[in-house]
C-alpha cells in the first residue's frame, strides 16, 4: 500500500505522522487490497485541524472521510473510526454476496439426517450422471426415465436448468 501524508498550511510533526500510520495500519485488518492511503491535513483559524483520508482499493473504489476538530489527534481519530466503518460495510457487502456451503452456516445449522423424519420419507437416489447433460441429453434421458419427474442439467450459457415432465405429457422448463 502506498501512503502519503501532507500538510496545508500546517507543519508535520514527526508525532503527527506516526500516529497517522499507525491508524493507517489498522485499515489492513479488512483485507481489501487497498492501493493508496491519503491523508491530508490542514490548518485554519476558525475550523481548527481538518483531516482527511482519500483511500482507493484495488477494484477502483475510493472511500473519502472528512473530519474537523480543535485537537489534531482527536481530529485523526474520529476520521479513522469512520474510515473503519466505511471498510467494514464495503466487507461485509463484498462478503455478503458469497454462497454460502453447509459448513459456513455455522452450528445452528441441522443437516437433512439430523432432522425428525417419522412424517417424512425420504428416498435416497444414485447419481448416475458422470458429466454435465446438455439440453438434448436432458430431454431424452426424462423421457427414458418412467419414475422421475424432473432433471437438472445445464445450458449453453452454463446455467443450471430444471426440465419436468408435466400431466400433458409436454415437457416444461425452468
Amino acid at each position: 500500500m502506498k501512503r502519503s501524508i501532507t500538510g496545508r498550511h500546517f507543519e508535520l510533526t514527526e508525532s503527527i505522522k506516526t500516529h497517522v500510520e499507525a491508524a493507517i495500519d489498522v485499515l489492513d485488518k479488512y483485507n481489501l487490497d487497498i492501493t493508496t492511503a491519503n491523508t491530508v491535513i490542514s490548518s485554519s483559524e476558525k475550523k481548527g485541524f481538518s483531516v482527511e483520508f482519500i483511500v482507493n482499493l484495488k477494484d477502483r473504489n475510493t472511500i473519502v472521510i472528512t473530519q474537523n476538530d480543535k485537537d489534531i489527534y482527536t481530529a485523526i481519530d474520529l476520521a479513522i473510526e469512520r474510515m473503519k466503518k466505511s471498510l467494514r460495510r464495503h466487507a461485509d457487502k463484498i462478503k455478503g454476496h458469497r454462497i454460502m456451503s453447509f459448513k459456513d452456516m455455522g452450528t445452528e445449522a441441522e443437516a437433512v439426517m439430523d432432522l425428525d423424519t417419522a412424517d417424512i420419507e425420504l428416498v435416497p437416489m444414485d447419481l448416475e450422471l458422470h458429466k454435465p447433460l446438455d439440453f438434448d441429453e436432458a430431454i431424452d434421458a426424462l423421457k427414458a426415465e418412467k419414475k422421475r419427474q424432473f432433471i437438472v442439467f445445464n445450458d449453453t450459457e452454463g446455467l443450471m436448468r430444471v426440465m419436468y415432465k408435466r400431466a400433458d405429457g409436454k415437457f416444461g422448463l425452468y
